[in-house]
């Protein structure tokens, strides 16, 4: 199985972070394989079609904006 590919998008606010934080933890509850960056980079955000931050991008597939989503919302994404 390959790792999972998570990016969090947006300037590295507090809500960027919480929801970096939030991501790890859904990670470690779930106890799967992945791979978390950090995007800060407004061209490279805007790329991927996101207009509001914070954003979460799990294998290429904006699956939050504009919000800080919960661990369990994103245990809700990398469940298979």
């Amino acid at each position: 199985m390959t790792a999972v590919k998570i990016e969090v998008l947006g300037t590295g606010c507090k809500k960027c972070q919480q929801l970096e934080a939030n991501a790890k933890e859904a990670i470690a509850s779930l106890n799967i394989d992945a791979e978390v960056l950090h995007i800060t980079e407004p061209i490279k955000i805007a790329e991927r079609g996101v207009m509001k931050t914070p954003a979460l991008v799990i294998n290429d597939v904006v699956v939050s904006q504009g919000k800080v989503a919960t661990p369990e919302q994103i245990q809700t994404h990398l469940k298979p």
